[in-house]
């Protein structure tokens, strides 16, 4: 009997979850699968746990459920983040387990663990997702009212009371404390003691009622206070000691501390600032280059907005959020490089114009600036330039203050952070499947296929990057299924990233994400920092996913069906495989099976369905989840791809149905036998019009990622100005030149198809050209010296004459007759030899069209 008892309690322990959460036993499950397969073992929800809400500040101080886990009176919470940072919880009345978030230096998901026995033992796991503030819903932080009162506060006019705002319920106290913290970087950049750290400050109230609202007027701060120039203020309840860390708060934005800087600032702001900026522009002349690492900006916003795999909005400059571009006055729209430089960590911005245009700093204080530090911060995150958002501020952000914002001494500024000017830049090719589904590969061939099963629609062995797609066949609105099919889900990874699904959500009125086959929720935020890659979803029918290499792949659902747009930049070329095609500007190579056999004839159904089928994954390959007895049956244990499904190929022809001449109607122009075919195959004209618009809306990006032929920057000429901003294939610059100097050269220049502008170099000349004529002849060649030697200048009567009646007029501001000028400039043109000529001419010139 004591060998049965020992038995049992092994058994018990065996199917137990704890400290097994994402396996699978041999009776029951501890992956997150197990729900909807409804084979979970028994304290699945105990130790395997969710929390609400699941997201957070970066900043810390939220508080979070743990929820379905039990506790009790007794229970000692310690919540433990990364397996190393540790905070307080505690039980509620209702018998609920309590966490609070940590200040971290990071962002994504990082492990939970939760104690109940203060720490001595971490038997619960979860995650937790980090979320950079300027991502995080404004509705989960203090608002600072009239940011830029604040962030000016001590410049020429800007004083007076400053008000901040709150959402009570944020901060579970009837008492709160407002302290300022703030944010610096200590060591040698780029060393082992290069360190990032946020330390209280100071207090500005104590035991203050927890309204939702302060006022108070900033007093200046002392050493070593005033030396933090960055900061946030943080409400938390008064029940604790001033600046005791993880306690439960709400955090401003960061912002610059103007308001609390030392006396200096107040006294003359724009003479602090300038010895700020001198000092910040010396340490960029010891910091290493990271401009050859960051990649160069698309040349126009439509580029910009279409190459979603490699630049994202920047939200402090946003389009569709009015445009409000503080950092960029003249800007519309600003997107950043998502991924970080690989060795400096460095970030890219680019910002546009009403016209579309790229915004430089050579023209306008609101061009486009690369980043020392990218503000999204980079894995592995935790330490300088890496940390999110805050090494950012001190590199890149309060240096803008210093030279442009709170002195006017830019130039510093933009010599360090240039625009990069899209001479570089590589559009990506976009490749996409819709409908039932139809296929456009990266090279532009298109085709159908309504295969059922698995399939790979590209992959880069090199590039370790596969999407795979899975079909399923199409339920008529009365249940039964028609001879076509769509796509139902795609999944896909590069490297060791995390796996990312996206498939139709049911009902089929959304789109659900999975992360390595755990679903995502987007509801508290719409952007996720995975590892190894990025997913975007601002809403349930959207969703766009990043990786590393720059492959960008987006889906979206539409009447129904999954329209998937696959954007691979040139480092793809010759290099992928798939139902997309080899990416390398040759059709002819596209229809290749996964056997290396090639389908030369576009138009023969039959083939293109086996060249479809060729590329069929394997169940050792796949990349799918499969968390139903219908994904079970149908996908895992079954063929992957389904030879006895034999879709319709050709379009159903019937005079007499009804819905023939509503498609007839709807479907028009180039794509309409794909929109005709989906219609009348689905007996949906909603489906046949989402095939029309995905086709559409692919046609437009492929456009928008057309080539297009950058020259560069026209500098305007020296004591001169420029008329135009434009720099691509078309442009027109025109150039002219400051009162008291003439123009010689071209006074427009037009951006040729080579890249290269035309015309000649323009300079402007002083008037009258006063430099002596021996002066001149230093600058001639040999040949132009022997000919100047045998006719002495000096020895000209005319030339003299003329140079003389030159600079009279000029001097003495008299303006001459035609025909003087006619008769001086004859005279000098026939007497000056080879360089001088040239230079007498551009000022007669001159004369003449001023006349």
């Amino acid at each position: 009997s004591v060998a049965v008892g020992m038995h049992s309690k092994c058994n018990e322990y065996f199917w137990s979850c704890e400290g097994k959460c994402g396996g699978k036993l041999e009776s029951c499950s501890c992956h997150a699968t197990c729900i909807s397969l409804k084979n979970c073992c028994e304290d699945y929800g105990e130790y395997c746990v969710n929390v609400t809400p699941y997201s957070g500040s970066i900043f810390g101080g939220t508080d979070f459920v743990v929820l379905k886990a039990t506790f009790n009176e007794s229970s000692q919470i310690i919540c433990r983040f990364n397996d190393e940072i540790k905070t307080v919880g505690y039980v509620d009345t209702d018998s609920r387990g309590h966490c609070i978030s940590p200040l971290l230096y990071e962002t994504g998901f990082v492990p939970l663990q939760i104690s109940t026995d203060n720490g001595t033992t971490f038997s619960r796991h979860g995650a937790w997702l980090s979320v950079h503030p300027g991502k995080l819903d404004p509705s989960f932080k203090a608002t600072i009212i009239n940011a830029t009162q604040w962030q000016y506060y001590g410049t020429p006019k800007v004083g007076g009371p400053l008000d901040m705002t709150w959402n009570t319920s944020q901060v579970r106290a009837e008492k709160v404390n407002i302290e300022l913290w703030g944010y610096m970087e200590k060591g040698d950049p780029y060393s082992e003691s290069w360190q990032g750290k946020w330390e209280y400050l100071y207090s500005l109230g104590r035991d203050q009622p927890n309204s939702g609202a302060f006022r108070f007027v900033p007093k200046t701060a002392g050493k070593p206070f005033s030396d933090w120039e960055v900061g946030c203020l943080r409400i938390s309840p008064s029940t604790h000691p001033d600046g005791t860390w993880n306690v439960q708060a709400v955090w401003t934005d960061d912002h610059a501390l103007a308001w609390h800087l030392e006396d200096k600032f107040r006294q003359d702001s724009a003479v602090w600032a300038l010895d700020k900026c001198k000092a910040w522009d010396q340490l960029e002349e010891t910091l290493p280059d990271f401009l050859s690492e960051i990649i160069d900006c698309p040349c126009t916003l439509a580029q910009a907005r279409a190459d979603t795999g490699r630049f994202h909005t920047d939200y402090g400059c946003d389009i569709e959020k009015g445009s409000v571009c503080t950092y960029h006055p003249g800007s519309v729209h600003c997107v950043r490089a998502i991924q970080a430089s690989p060795k400096f960590a460095a970030g890219q911005q680019c910002c546009y114009d009403h016209t579309g245009a790229q915004v430089l700093t050579d023209d306008s204080i609101g061009g486009s600036t690369p980043d020392r530090a990218h503000d999204w911060g980079s894995p592995p995150f935790v330490k300088p330039p890496r940390v999110p958002g805050f090494s950012h501020w001190v590199y890149d952000v309060l240096s803008f203050y210093y030279c442009c914002l709170w002195s006017d001494n830019c130039h510093y500024y933009f010599k360090r952070r240039p625009s990069s000017d899209c001479r570089t830049y590589q559009a990506p090719k976009a490749g996409v499947v819709f409908g039932d589904p139809h296929f456009i590969t990266f090279d532009g061939v298109s085709y159908s296929f309504n295969g059922k099963g698995e399939y790979t629609i590209m992959v880069s062995e090199s590039k370790e990057l596969t999407i795979q797609g899975r079909t399923e066949p199409v339920i008529l609105t009365n249940g039964s299924m028609v001879k076509a099919t769509k796509l139902s889900a795609v999944a896909m990874r590069e490297g060791t990233s995390d796996i990312i699904e996206v498939r139709l959500g049911n009902p089929q009125d959304h789109l659900q994400v999975l992360q390595n086959q755990t679903s995502l929720s987007f509801s508290e935020q719409s952007w996720m920092d995975l590892k190894g890659v990025f997913v975007f979803s601002p809403n349930p029918t959207n969703v766009t996913v990043m990786f590393p290499s720059g492959a960008g792949v987006e889906l979206r659902l539409r009447g129904g069906t999954m329209t998937t747009t696959v954007l691979l930049p040139e480092v793809f070329k010759d290099i992928t495989g798939g139902l997309l095609g080899k990416m390398n500007g040759d059709p002819k190579d596209d229809l290749v099976t996964s056997d290396g056999q090639t389908e030369s004839d576009q138009g023969n159904a039959e083939g293109l369905f086996n060249f479809g089928a060729s590329w069929a994954i394997l169940n050792e390959s796949t990349l799918f989840t499969y968390d139903s007895e219908r994904l079970l049956n149908s996908y895992l244990h079954a063929p992957k791809h389904d030879a006895s499904f034999r879709p319709v190929f050709s379009i159903p022809e019937d005079p007499n149905d009804p819905l023939d001449s509503q498609a007839s109607e709807l479907c028009s122009g180039e794509g309409s036998l794909y929109c005709r075919y989906d219609t009348l195959m689905a007996r949906s004209l909603e489906m046949g019009n989402a095939t029309r618009v995905s086709f559409q809306s692919h046609m437009s990006v492929v456009e928008d990622l057309e080539p297009v032929v950058s020259c560069g920057w026209l500098s305007p000429p020296t004591n001169g100005k420029k008329e135009g901003t434009r720099y691509l294939q078309g442009a027109v610059v025109k150039l002219s030149c400051d009162s008291g100097y003439v123009l010689w050269g071209s006074e427009e220049h037009t951006c040729l198809g080579t890249g290269q502008w035309s015309g000649e170099t323009t300079t402007c000349v002083s008037l009258p050209y006063v430099l002596p004529l021996w002066q001149l002849y230093g600058t001639c060649t040999a040949g132009e010296q022997s000919a100047l030697d045998y006719s002495p200048i000096p020895n000209q009567p005319q030339l003299v004459l003329a140079r003389e009646h030159v600079e009279t007029w000029h001097v003495q501001q008299i303006e001459p007759s035609p025909r003087d000028v006619h008769s001086v400039c004859h005279q000098a043109l026939t007497s000056l030899p080879l360089v001088a000529d040239l230079l007498y001419a551009t000022v007669c010139t001159h004369y003449w069209k001023s006349l």
